[in-house]
């Protein structure tokens, strides 16, 4: 079972050459009160669930990935099974990952600004993740019991280096949108007050 990297890979270079503009652009307005603002708020929505998925996604992905990375450090204590059980495990996380951010794609058009920042940025782990996974899993392929060679073990150093950018990222995005979500309590609550 591969991880279709050249799928992402097409995928995210065609939201690029179609997204030059900047992530920090501001939407169109939707027009008062009509069904495209109901909709523009609904995806708005949707973006926010996927990147939670992703945070969560992301977490496990983590785990598998930081283990890798002890693997890297001392390749032979450890058997060429242990090294495609976890490869596996990071593999299925990515993919999962993948499909998460294959539908950020498709809704970026209304997401806010620092949504699109976030669908950018993620993006952006995710495929290095996936490439570094992949080249990763073909190498064992190709060279059983020669997992201590620096080429492979830097695969799996950029795999958990990247894993854990994938989270903190996400996560700050998300704590970024609880922080708007409190200011505009409190300026709800002032308002009121007056």
């Amino acid at each position: 079972m591969r991880i279709d990297v050249n799928r992402m890979f097409l995928a995210f270079a065609a939201i690029t050459l179609l997204g030059t503009g900047s992530v920090f652009a501001s939407s169109p307005a939707p027009s008062p009160g009509g069904q495209e603002a109901d909709d523009v708020a609904y995806l708005s929505g949707r973006v926010s669930m996927l990147l939670g998925e992703i945070k969560k996604e992301a977490a496990e992905l983590t785990l598998h990935a930081n283990m890798l990375e002890v693997f890297a450090r001392n390749p032979q204590q450890y058997s060429l099974s242990s090294h495609y059980f976890y490869l596996n495990e990071v593999k299925g996380h990515i993919n999962a990952v993948g499909k998460r951010t294959a539908e950020l794609q498709q809704i970026r058009h209304a997401a806010l600004p620092w949504q699109q920042q976030a669908i950018t940025e993620v993006t952006s782990h995710a495929v290095q993740v996936a490439a570094s996974t992949q080249a990763a899993i073909v190498y064992l392929n190709e060279n059983k019991g020669r997992h201590f060679v620096p080429e492979y073990r830097d695969d799996l150093t950029t795999i958990a280096d990247r894993s854990t950018g994938l989270k903190n990222t996400v996560g700050k995005f998300l704590e970024y949108e609880k922080a708007q979500q409190k200011v505009q309590v409190l300026q709800n609550e002032l308002e009121l007050a007056d």
